[in-house]
């Protein structure tokens, strides 16, 4: 059995007031310019917290998160991993990559199913974001993949491509698209078959998350499985010809499409296929399993369900078995700060809106769904707002913020966690006016929750999961290009005590990172950090 109990932190006194932990999410620290929405906001609340004496700079990106190098931008998900789990595993793109290298990938009990529906006439698709922004996929490993079908001598093929421009650039799309349609018309020949079947930009097509809206994942079921959408020769036809319509256009908002030969679809998922989903990151994957694997399912009319062998490519929800099949197996978190807390017998609350509400649970907890023990845990979602978050900056936060002070101020909860989505999600639109308010309302958020926790003496630890509102636009040859993807800055780290029962210090650690957080929190609330925990950001004096 784990052992999960914790040891008193020496010369420790305990405070009645709560811990609540603020991810402002996609919060970053950039250069102090014009490009930077966090520097451009009006932010008098953060820039105080800025100056007290309990703050550092943490490293939310690369291996601190346990992405391959430190070329690789953090994401929302590696992120509350870190954070919830206090330390570093090798994450989706890692596993996937050292899987394909070994070659174990292809030696598993999926990839023989897949081989067996193959050698019985099924076509093989593969569904999944075309892009190298290596944070939901990497075009590296499907190419892989595609090597080592054509080396297997299946033949028929069919890629069901979504266009990112969120993780890399806004309009990028023809610069994937077009080699992987030169390359699959190479593949074809000795009797092979392989293309692009259909495709659209992530946000309307295919990509929901946490069931925020299933209409977008009906749109890639029509495209994907029925062959239902607008047709075109190629994919590179349809995405230039929805650019020359709308010059406004970005790739994560492009529509779905359909390729067609002869008036007909080339690669409508019938009885007897296999199909992978390509994409390692859970939760924008989830859904879509669900559609494939659920006899009995409601979300949408999906008109028919074709008996096919469907994997991920990893499994994206471990407790829910969500897909039944997948390709490599999911980084296994143990022993993670709510577990610790649960069996300490410690009182915990976590809230945020839907954009994040797997964040601060499912991530948070170690891949894992549902509550640890329901009798000590509340978990409270926020239904986000089903539109463009540009047109709406402020989304949840004061619902939010609403019900944390409430539940500060019922005293039953002494460790609390939120997320605020803002900087992350309108970031994520690249525009400007939008991205500062985003982070104003974060700020004005802060202005109403430190009160509440002030009078209930408690402390706040405030930081964040990765950089986006830090950089608004990429300066090249005199035009602004909207940038819209993640950064790679490090997140501020700030614990405000007000409680005045104990005096911390910062310690000094070399490349500290959010895997820090959860001793830290650990320290704050009196218990001293497991062994193996990245070691506390603080020192009790």
């Amino acid at each position: 059995m784990t052992d999960l109990s914790l040891n008193p932190l020496p010369g420790y006194k305990p405070f009645s007031g709560p811990v609540v932990t603020v991810v402002m999410d996609g919060v970053g620290i950039g250069p102090e310019d014009e490009n930077n929405g966090v520097h451009m906001a009006y932010t008098p609340v953060l820039d105080a917290l800025m100056k007290e004496k309990l703050v550092t700079r943490l490293k939310a990106h690369g291996t601190a998160v346990g992405l391959p190098t430190d070329g690789d931008m953090g994401n929302s998900e590696v992120g509350h991993n870190a954070l919830g789990s206090g330390r570093i595993f090798a994450q989706g793109a890692k596993l996937v990559n050292e899987a394909l290298q070994s070659g174990a990938l292809f030696q598993g009990a999926a990839w023989k199913e897949i081989r067996q529906r193959t050698d019985n006439g099924g076509t093989l698709h593969f569904i999944g974001l075309l892009s190298d922004g290596n944070v939901h996929s990497h075009v590296d490993q499907l190419n892989l993949m595609l090597d080592q079908v054509f080396e297997e001598n299946i033949q028929s093929v069919r890629v069901h491509a979504l266009l990112d421009g969120r993780d890399v650039a806004p309009k990028s799309g023809l610069q994937y698209f077009s080699p992987l349609e030169k390359r699959l018309s190479e593949m074809s020949r000795d009797g092979k078959d392989y293309c692009i079947a259909s495709g659209g930009g992530r946000m309307v097509v295919t990509m929901d998350r946490y069931e925020a809206d299933w209409a977008i994942v009906e749109r890639g079921w029509q495209a994907h499985v029925l062959g239902i959408g607008r047709g075109f020769q190629s994919a590179c036809d349809a995405i230039q010809t929805y650019y020359d319509e709308d010059p406004d256009l970005t790739d994560q908002y492009m529509d779905s499409f359909v390729v067609e030969r002869d008036g007909k679809p080339v690669g409508t998922i019938e009885d007897g296929d296999a199909v992978i989903l390509f994409n390692f990151r859970g939760d924008r994957a989830i859904e879509l399993s669900r559609a494939f694997d659920e006899k009995e399912f409601d979300a949408f009319g999906r008109l028919r369900r074709p008996d096919v062998f469907f994997a991920g490519m990893m499994q994206y929800d471990g407790d829910a078995m969500i897909p039944k099949n997948y390709l490599v197996e999911p980084p296994a978190i143990d022993r993670t700060l709510g577990e610790y807390l649960c069996a300490a017998g410690v009182t915990s609350y976590a809230i945020s809106e839907t954009q994040k509400f797997g964040h601060v649970t499912y991530f948070w907890n170690g891949n894992k769904s549902g509550y640890i023990d329901e009798n000590l845990e509340k978990y409270v979602e926020i239904e986000s707002d089903k539109i463009t978050f540009d047109l709406r900056p402020w989304m949840k936060a004061s619902e939010i913020t609403d019900n944390i002070i409430e539940a500060i101020q019922s005293n039953k909860y002494k460790n609390l966690r939120l997320n605020y989505a803002n900087g992350d999600m309108v970031g994520h639109t690249g525009v400007p006016v939008s991205v500062r308010i985003a982070v104003e309302t974060v700020d004005l958020m802060l202005r109403r929750l430190l009160p509440a926790l002030k009078k209930a003496g408690g402390i706040a630890v405030i930081t964040a999961d990765h950089g986006n509102a830090d950089c608004m636009w990429i300066e090249k040859n005199g035009q602004k290009t909207p940038m819209v993807a993640h950064t790679k800055n490090p997140v501020p780290f700030i614990v405000k005590d007000f409680s005045g029962s104990n005096t911390f210090t910062l310690e000094k650690i070399e490349n500290k990172g959010l895997a820090n957080v959860a001793a830290t929190v650990l320290n704050l609330m009196g218990f001293q950090a497991p062994n193996d925990y990245e070691p506390s950001l603080l020192r009790l004096e």
